[in-house]
Protein backbone atom coordinates (compact mmCIF):
# COMPACT_ATOMS: atom_id res chain seq x y z
CA UNK A 1 0.00 0.00 0.00
CA UNK A 2 1.31 3.48 -1.10
CA UNK A 3 1.78 6.53 1.43
CA UNK A 4 1.14 9.66 -0.36
CA UNK A 5 2.29 12.75 0.99
CA UNK A 6 -0.63 13.86 2.26
CA UNK A 7 -0.72 10.92 4.73
CA UNK A 8 2.38 12.03 6.16
CA UNK A 9 2.20 13.88 9.50
CA UNK A 10 2.83 17.74 9.63
CA UNK A 11 6.21 18.92 11.16
CA UNK A 12 5.89 20.94 14.33
CA UNK A 13 8.24 23.80 14.60
CA UNK A 14 10.26 23.47 17.99
CA UNK A 15 9.26 26.53 20.41
CA UNK A 16 11.91 28.62 21.58
CA UNK A 17 12.24 28.65 25.55
CA UNK A 18 13.37 32.20 27.00
CA UNK A 19 16.39 31.21 28.62
CA UNK A 20 16.36 31.53 32.90
CA UNK A 21 18.42 33.27 35.09
CA UNK A 22 20.15 29.72 35.36
CA UNK A 23 21.39 29.51 31.92
CA UNK A 24 24.93 29.13 31.76
CA UNK A 25 25.39 31.07 28.48
CA UNK A 26 23.37 34.15 30.21
CA UNK A 27 25.77 34.13 33.42
CA UNK A 28 28.60 34.11 30.89
CA UNK A 29 27.64 37.15 29.44
CA UNK A 30 26.35 39.25 32.95
CA UNK A 31 30.29 38.20 34.27
CA UNK A 32 31.54 39.97 31.18
CA UNK A 33 30.41 43.40 31.16
CA UNK A 34 30.43 43.44 35.14
CA UNK A 35 34.05 42.82 34.51
CA UNK A 36 34.52 44.98 31.50
CA UNK A 37 32.59 47.98 33.77
CA UNK A 38 34.94 46.93 36.56
CA UNK A 39 38.11 47.13 34.94
CA UNK A 40 37.28 50.40 33.16
CA UNK A 41 36.68 51.89 36.36
CA UNK A 42 39.54 51.01 37.61
CA UNK A 43 41.61 52.38 35.17
CA UNK A 44 39.82 55.79 35.14
CA UNK A 45 40.30 55.91 38.74
CA UNK A 46 44.03 54.89 38.20
CA UNK A 47 44.54 57.09 35.91
CA UNK A 48 43.27 60.45 38.30
CA UNK A 49 44.93 59.44 41.31
CA UNK A 50 47.65 61.33 42.57
CA UNK A 51 50.34 61.32 45.02
CA UNK A 52 52.52 64.52 46.64
CA UNK A 53 56.05 64.43 45.62
CA UNK A 54 58.25 66.86 46.70
CA UNK A 55 59.79 69.60 44.57
CA UNK A 56 63.24 72.23 44.69
CA UNK A 57 61.86 75.36 45.72
CA UNK A 58 64.71 76.70 44.40
CA UNK A 59 67.89 75.36 42.73
CA UNK A 60 69.52 72.62 45.29
CA UNK A 61 73.52 72.26 45.08
CA UNK A 62 75.52 70.26 46.44
CA UNK A 63 76.03 70.76 50.37
CA UNK A 64 72.54 71.92 50.74
CA UNK A 65 71.05 70.50 53.71
CA UNK A 66 67.32 69.25 52.82
CA UNK A 67 64.13 70.77 54.79
CA UNK A 68 60.66 71.65 54.04
CA UNK A 69 61.59 74.95 54.09
CA UNK A 70 63.61 74.17 50.71
CA UNK A 71 61.03 71.90 49.22
CA UNK A 72 57.16 72.48 47.65
CA UNK A 73 54.97 70.09 47.75
CA UNK A 74 53.28 68.77 43.91
CA UNK A 75 51.02 66.26 43.13
CA UNK A 76 51.76 63.57 40.34
CA UNK A 77 49.60 61.18 38.60
CA UNK A 78 50.39 57.70 39.38
CA UNK A 79 52.30 56.12 36.43
CA UNK A 80 53.36 59.04 34.85
CA UNK A 81 56.85 59.03 37.14
CA UNK A 82 59.03 56.33 38.61
CA UNK A 83 57.79 57.66 42.01
CA UNK A 84 60.38 55.13 44.48
CA UNK A 85 63.03 57.59 42.63
CA UNK A 86 61.90 60.69 44.65
CA UNK A 87 61.31 61.61 47.74
CA UNK A 88 57.67 61.57 48.76
CA UNK A 89 55.70 64.10 50.63
CA UNK A 90 53.66 61.65 52.40
CA UNK A 91 56.79 59.99 53.85
CA UNK A 92 59.08 61.36 56.51
CA UNK A 93 62.05 63.33 55.07
CA UNK A 94 65.72 61.63 55.56
CA UNK A 95 67.72 62.98 58.54
CA UNK A 96 70.24 65.49 57.83
CA UNK A 97 69.82 64.84 53.81
CA UNK A 98 72.24 66.01 51.68
CA UNK A 99 72.58 67.16 48.07
CA UNK A 100 75.42 65.46 46.17
CA UNK A 101 73.92 66.99 42.57
CA UNK A 102 71.98 70.25 41.73
CA UNK A 103 68.73 69.65 41.63
CA UNK A 104 66.86 72.81 39.81
CA UNK A 105 64.14 74.69 40.91
CA UNK A 106 60.60 73.34 40.06
CA UNK A 107 62.19 69.41 39.82
CA UNK A 108 61.42 66.22 41.49
CA UNK A 109 63.97 65.38 44.33
CA UNK A 110 65.83 62.24 43.14
CA UNK A 111 66.62 59.96 46.42
CA UNK A 112 70.17 59.48 44.39
CA UNK A 113 70.88 63.15 44.47
CA UNK A 114 70.58 63.25 48.45
CA UNK A 115 72.92 61.55 50.91
CA UNK A 116 75.80 62.14 53.22
CA UNK A 117 77.20 65.34 53.76
CA UNK A 118 80.78 63.30 54.18
CA UNK A 119 80.22 62.19 50.66
CA UNK A 120 80.24 65.68 48.94
CA UNK A 121 84.45 66.56 48.93
CA UNK A 122 83.52 70.07 47.67
CA UNK A 123 83.90 73.86 50.00
CA UNK A 124 82.66 76.94 48.62
CA UNK A 125 84.82 79.37 47.09
CA UNK A 126 84.30 82.85 46.82
CA UNK A 127 85.35 84.50 43.20
CA UNK A 128 85.14 87.92 42.71
CA UNK A 129 84.02 89.41 39.40
CA UNK A 130 85.47 92.39 37.73
CA UNK A 131 82.81 92.73 35.13
CA UNK A 132 79.05 92.29 35.01
CA UNK A 133 78.09 88.73 35.52
CA UNK A 134 76.67 86.53 32.14
CA UNK A 135 72.65 85.84 32.72
CA UNK A 136 74.22 82.05 32.95
CA UNK A 137 76.02 82.27 35.97
CA UNK A 138 73.00 81.19 38.64
CA UNK A 139 72.40 78.67 41.15
CA UNK A 140 73.10 75.67 40.01
CA UNK A 141 75.25 76.06 36.59
CA UNK A 142 78.48 74.81 35.80
CA UNK A 143 81.55 76.94 35.33
CA UNK A 144 84.93 77.07 34.62
CA UNK A 145 87.60 79.22 36.50
CA UNK A 146 90.70 80.20 34.64
CA UNK A 147 93.75 81.69 35.74
CA UNK A 148 94.23 85.12 33.71
CA UNK A 149 97.54 86.71 34.41
CA UNK A 150 98.99 90.22 34.63
CA UNK A 151 100.36 92.08 32.29
CA UNK A 152 103.55 91.59 33.83
CA UNK A 153 103.56 87.97 34.13
CA UNK A 154 105.93 86.02 31.96
CA UNK A 155 106.30 82.93 30.81
CA UNK A 156 107.82 80.37 33.13
CA UNK A 157 111.95 79.98 33.37
CA UNK A 158 111.85 83.15 30.80
CA UNK A 159 112.93 86.22 32.37
CA UNK A 160 114.32 88.61 28.94
CA UNK A 161 112.32 91.50 28.52
CA UNK A 162 110.97 90.28 25.10
CA UNK A 163 109.75 87.41 26.54
CA UNK A 164 106.17 85.81 25.33
CA UNK A 165 103.44 86.99 28.53
CA UNK A 166 102.20 84.13 30.49
CA UNK A 167 99.37 82.56 28.94
CA UNK A 168 95.99 82.32 30.76
CA UNK A 169 95.59 78.43 32.06
CA UNK A 170 91.97 76.33 33.26
CA UNK A 171 92.36 75.98 37.22
CA UNK A 172 89.30 73.81 37.64
CA UNK A 173 86.39 72.73 35.42
CA UNK A 174 82.59 71.80 35.84
CA UNK A 175 82.28 73.32 38.88
CA UNK A 176 78.80 74.36 40.86
CA UNK A 177 77.48 77.81 41.29
CA UNK A 178 75.97 77.80 44.35
CA UNK A 179 75.36 81.57 44.98
CA UNK A 180 75.70 84.84 42.85
CA UNK A 181 75.98 87.68 45.30
CA UNK A 182 74.84 91.20 43.12
CA UNK A 183 74.87 94.18 44.29
CA UNK A 184 72.73 96.97 43.22
CA UNK A 185 73.96 98.44 40.30
CA UNK A 186 76.59 96.01 39.70
CA UNK A 187 75.12 95.76 36.09
CA UNK A 188 76.94 99.03 35.29
CA UNK A 189 80.59 99.51 34.67
CA UNK A 190 82.33 99.15 37.78
CA UNK A 191 80.29 97.06 39.77
CA UNK A 192 81.42 94.36 42.17
CA UNK A 193 79.83 91.03 41.48
CA UNK A 194 81.04 87.68 43.86
CA UNK A 195 80.16 83.85 42.80
CA UNK A 196 80.39 81.22 45.06
CA UNK A 197 81.43 78.03 43.61
CA UNK A 198 81.75 74.37 44.92
CA UNK A 199 85.54 73.53 44.64
CA UNK A 200 87.06 69.88 44.79
CA UNK A 201 89.44 69.62 47.96
CA UNK A 202 92.27 68.27 45.29
CA UNK A 203 91.91 72.30 43.49
CA UNK A 204 91.94 73.96 45.84
CA UNK A 205 95.04 74.75 46.62
CA UNK A 206 95.33 75.75 43.14
CA UNK A 207 92.86 78.10 43.12
CA UNK A 208 93.46 79.86 46.41
CA UNK A 209 96.67 80.51 45.39
CA UNK A 210 95.53 81.96 42.27
CA UNK A 211 93.41 84.57 43.96
CA UNK A 212 95.83 85.45 46.42
CA UNK A 213 98.45 86.30 43.81
CA UNK A 214 98.88 88.15 40.77
CA UNK A 215 96.37 87.86 37.95
CA UNK A 216 92.85 87.24 38.22
CA UNK A 217 90.37 84.60 38.06
CA UNK A 218 87.81 84.49 35.69
CA UNK A 219 84.39 82.44 35.74
CA UNK A 220 83.11 80.90 32.60
CA UNK A 221 79.81 79.75 31.77
CA UNK A 222 79.62 76.43 30.48
CA UNK A 223 77.06 76.81 27.95
CA UNK A 224 73.62 74.89 28.51
CA UNK A 225 73.99 74.69 32.11
CA UNK A 226 71.58 77.39 33.14
CA UNK A 227 70.24 80.87 32.57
Amino acid sequence: METSVLDLPAPVAPRLRRPGWRDPRLLAGVAMVAGSVALGSWAVRSAQATVPVYVARTALVPGDVVDPGTLVVRDVQLGSVDLGSYLRADEPLPDEATVLRVVGAGELVPRAALGDAAEGDVRPVAVPLEHAPSRALVVGALVDLWWVPDGTARGAGDASAGATPAAPRPLAVGLTVAEVDTPDGAFSVGGASTVQVLVPSDALADVLGALAGPGSVDVVPVPGSGG
